[in-house]
């Protein structure tokens, strides 16, 4: 008989362990479960097809059929651009004004883009179909894995549950729009401004966050009465410039003195 045998497989299989020292056989089981990830993906993406739904709603109301809708959910794929266009077009603003402000929202993808180049275990082309699935949700899923390859299948399966119920969320949102009717009725209005306050919140933890915050909330108060509906979202980004003048915090990792951190 053999002293040791071991059954191993991959992520998510059952490894079983047999030794035979001369005395009675010990078996030892592990499971390595892949599937919370996976679970929290879906469950994530259930609850960002309500907001979906808020935004077919809100789009509906202002004026938008179900064709463009859905062209806008499958094709931009970021909710606060989209909210910040329907709200401008509803708002009676200019194209220009509306993609410009959406655009802008949209420009931080870009540096999630950087991050998540880091933690990705595909490659060159293959990292091509997963450019449009890069925001907010799957980066942050993403990066909270602790190796490369858990980091890979969670941008993946947190990428294919909101894209799935996002665009479920809309078209839904879409086709009840006329029975709901006036979405302030209901508060569903409130969804669009309560999009950018989730935005902004985390970034009030730093000066520089809150310079900006500041600066740009006052720029747009300003703005409000007295340009274009659409201008003051894009006026408000030159709060980036005061904010980009103050000195970045230096983080210190535990068991490092301030003197001794870089």
């Amino acid at each position: 008989m053999c002293s040791q045998c071991e059954t191993a497989g991959d992520e998510g299989t059952l490894a079983i362990r047999f030794s035979f020292d001369g005395g009675p056989a010990t078996v030892s089981a592990s499971m390595t479960v892949a599937s919370t990830h996976r679970r929290d993906s879906v469950a994530l993406g259930a609850a960002v097809g309500l907001v979906g739904i808020t935004f077919g709603v809100l789009a509906s109301t202002a004026g938008l059929p179900l064709i463009k809708a859905m062209a806008m959910s499958l094709l931009v794929f970021t909710g606060a651009s989209q909210f910040a266009a329907v709200g401008v077009m509803s708002s009676g603003g200019s194209p220009v004004s509306a993609v410009g402000g959406a655009l802008l929202l949209a420009a931080r993808n870009s540096l999630y883009g950087m991050r998540l180049s880091e933690r990705l275990t595909q490659h060159g082309w293959k990292r091509i179909p997963g450019a449009h699935w890069v925001i907010d949700e799957t980066t942050a899923m993403s990066v909270a894995q602790d190796d490369e390859v858990a980091a890979t299948e969670a941008f993946w399966w947190t990428g294919a549950a909101l894209f799935f119920f996002w665009n479920l969320g809309t078209a839904v949102g879409v086709v009840v729009g006329d029975a709901i009717g006036d979405p302030e009725v209901y508060g569903l209005d409130a969804a669009f401004p309560a999009s950018f306050v989730a935005l902004l919140g985390p970034h009030l933890a730093t000066a520089p966050g809150r310079v900006a915050g500041l600066v740009g909330a006052s720029i747009a108060i300003v703005a409000v009465p007295l340009t274009p509906a659409g201008a003051p979202i894009l006026l408000a980004a030159l709060a980036i410039i005061p904010a980009l003048l103050l000195p970045n915090p230096v983080a210190v990792s535990p068991g490092t003195t301030a003197e001794e951190a870089p």
